[in-house]
């Protein structure tokens, strides 16, 4: 009878592939916080718990084995009463998909935090779910640490106005949000009154000393039931800055622009790739009665877009490769004076004046040896109008 080989050398191993050496014969809720640790000792970025697969750890942006047994309807049951509740199933089986935090106190100095997404899916026929969950820093990572270009570091603190951070999902969007915000509770004179409403909560700011700031964060839909009633709220609070988890609708578009034309700075991200195709996919959500109106108020209130996105180096790990282009006044005026449809292809070609396009930012990183030749040109032409 052949013996079982593979489990004593992925378990002994020292290496990126060794699973969970406590494994058990059958996963409970007390053994759910133990893996997290273990995993997040790794090195892990993200964890995935799916019906009838391993559990998966994401090192350097590639999946790796975390268990040798595969999760079972028990396993997965218990992973949700943990994670979400004893309600996750049924919620689940009525359509819902679940966005939440969640986090690990191993001990009462630390918090280990986790951005949680919990889909149903079908799994060898029958009912299944997935739970993603993204490792976050406890504390947000400085502008310097992600090696932000000094130019969007010297524009991102406008008066007032939109700064509007774009990319794909995981390409690091929230991470650069929460670095500005960093950059603007540590300034000496601090940033007064910040709100930020988030779906959900990923990074807080309990570490960072800033006496003349105060940061509320509101998670959406738990505190309120959308982006765009947040906003409005924020309206009534007197903030000097406004973060805005996801501008994805009209409502929130329109409410973003309304809080930026009086007098606030408004943060947000879209699921967009490259800065001529933010702002046509952000003039489309609106009706083609009120598109041209909506358009010239969004170019009026903007203020700079950064598109970027995450590539494997050279020397493991990953990095950020950013096109974006900042919105002077003298920029704003030439765009406000020609017909809105015509914006992509001007903007296309004013972000080397006044930005940096995705393909030169992957020329320098490809030609300094940090990222491979295929992402150079699979991000030379990821963007363009």
């Amino acid at each position: 009878m052949a013996t079982r080989k593979p489990i004593s050398l992925l378990k002994g191993a020292d290496n990126k592939a060794q699973t969970w050496p406590e494994e058990p014969g059958r996963f409970t809720q007390d053994h759910i916080d133990p893996f997290l640790l273990w995993s997040v000792k790794k090195g892990a970025s993200d964890i995935t718990f799916q019906s009838d697969r391993p559990i998966y750890h994401e090192l350097d942006g590639a999946l790796y084995p975390g268990t040798f047994r595969l999760l079972d309807a028990a396993d997965m049951s218990a992973v949700l009463h943990k994670i979400y509740g004893p309600e996750a199933q049924a919620r689940l089986a009525s359509g819902t998909d679940l966005d939440l935090s969640y986090e690990v106190r191993p001990d009462r100095y630390t918090r280990i935090r986790f951005r949680v997404n919990i889909t149903a899916i079908l799994s060898r026929g029958r009912d299944g779910s997935q739970v993603t969950m993204r490792v976050l820093p406890s504390t947000p990572p400085s502008l310097k640490d992600l090696n932000i270009e000094k130019d969007i570091i010297d524009n991102w603190a406008p008066r007032q106005g939109i700064v509007i951070i774009t990319g794909p999902t995981g390409s690091g969007k929230s991470t650069l949000l929460a670095a500005g915000n960093r950059m603007l509770l540590e300034r000496p004179h601090g940033c007064g009154k910040m709100l930020t409403y988030e779906s959900p909560i990923e990074y807080v700011y309990d570490v960072i000393r800033s006496p003349r700031s105060l940061v509320s964060q509101t998670e959406i839909p738990r505190h309120l039931p959308d982006f765009a009633r947040g906003v409005r709220n924020a309206l009534r609070r007197k903030p000097e800055v406004i973060l805005v988890g996801e501008s994805r609708d009209r409502e929130t578009i329109s409410a973003s622009i309304e809080a930026a034309q009086t007098g606030h700075a408004v943060y947000t991200t879209t699921h967009t790739t490259g800065v001529a195709a933010t702002i046509q996919r952000m003039v489309s959500t609106f009706d083609a009665a009120e598109r041209s109106e909506r358009a010239y108020a969004l170019m009026e209130s903007l203020r700079m877009i950064v598109t970027q996105a995450l590539v494997p180096k050279v020397s493991g790990g990953r990095m950020g490769v950013r096109e974006y282009m900042v919105f002077p006044a003298e920029v704003r005026e030439k765009l406000l004076d020609m017909d809105f449809t015509n914006w992509p292809p001007t903007i296309q070609r004013m972000i080397p004046a006044y930005g940096r396009t995705m393909a030169d930012a992957a020329k320098v990183a490809f030609e300094a040896g940090t990222i491979e030749r295929r992402w150079y040109l699979l991000l030379a032409s990821s963007t363009g109008a």
